[in-house]
């Protein structure tokens, strides 16, 4: 497993590399990733304009601080991601906020679709979901843990509403993009230091 996380890393982008390659590949019409749709790169073009004002607006919380201040262990989060995910342009900036905030933690962004191999060992429910966040432990390369690839009460909502509707369908979508507004990233936050402290005690 550790060889496949370091031919992942070797894969890998920073926060502002992934910015950048998604905002190139934008200036031709396309999205990342294996398909390319009208959708997906309209998906993307919104996404842009999420990240633009995350990276603005998003707050570390003074626990969340002090909580990451604590940290012994140095970690990769190694994040499975897409430009045109909505999830992911919600939560990669708030990853990031918290990787800026503490040296004991780097950022790096894989492409699912580039790396089958490492997203098909993290799987949500036998499904491709991402972003999907691989806690990886930075001398040794060792995976302890994952999180995503959403926070627990976002993935509520949509469970809820597909039991009820029986479909994801736009209005879902909106709904889960308001949910994120409201959350201002602190589940996220939340959830993902919980992860690094238990991390602390492997």
């Amino acid at each position: 497993m550790s060889t496949l996380i370091e031919k992942s890393l070797d894969n890998s982008y920073s926060y502002s590399e992934y910015r950048n390659h998604i905002g190139l590949l934008l200036q031709d019409g396309l999205s990342t990733g294996a398909t390319q749709s009208e959708d997906l790169t309209n998906y993307s073009s919104l996404n842009e304009v999420r990240m633009n004002r995350l990276d603005k607006t998003i707050k570390l919380t003074d626990d969340i601080k002090d909580r990451l201040g604590k940290l012994k262990k140095e970690h990769v989060l190694l994040v499975i991601s897409e430009g045109w995910c909505g999830d992911a342009a919600q939560i990669v900036p708030v990853i990031n906020k918290m990787a800026n905030e503490t040296d004991k933690l780097e950022l790096e962004i894989v492409l699912r679709d580039d790396n089958d191999e490492l997203m098909n060992e993290y799987l949500t429910n036998g499904a491709r979901s991402i972003p999907k966040l691989v806690l990886v432990e930075k001398d040794t390369h060792i995976a302890r843990g994952s999180w995503g690839p959403r926070p627990h009460d976002a993935a509520k909502l949509i469970r809820d509403y597909k039991e009820q509707h029986g479909v994801i369908d736009q209005e879902a979508k909106t709904e889960l993009q308001k949910w994120y507004l409201h959350d201002k990233g602190e589940s996220t936050m939340k959830e993902i230091t919980l992860l690094l402290e238990n991390a602390e005690n492997m």
